[in-house]
């Protein structure tokens, strides 16, 4: 049976992550209370940051801002989008 939480991104109860997704004390508050669905949507949202920003993921700096907008993604009420930033699926 798979494991349930509440999810804090859904506002409802679904599946959640089978493991750790991050490491530390963010990890432990995501693996608690996010879902494979929502973790899914952030992952989306981490890869329109990493392009439209150009990012690299190894960089320091880059990390700790995928990290604070992670935080807000899931517990401050969402990150915001790129100035300007445009999703190409509007519309379809």
């Amino acid at each position: 049976m798979a494991r349930t939480v509440n999810c804090v991104y859904l506002g409802r109860e679904a599946e959640g992550l089978a493991f750790p997704t991050y490491p530390g004390e963010l990890g432990k508050k995501i693996f608690a209370n996010v879902s494979k669905e929502a973790w899914q949507a952030w992952l989306k949202h981490q890869t329109m940051l990493i392009n439209e920003y150009r990012l690299s993921p190894v960089e320091p700096k880059a990390r700790k801002f995928l990290e604070e907008e992670m935080e807000k993604f899931f517990f401050q009420g969402g990150a915001t989008k790129p100035e300007g930033y445009v999703d190409p699926n509007q519309g379809k």
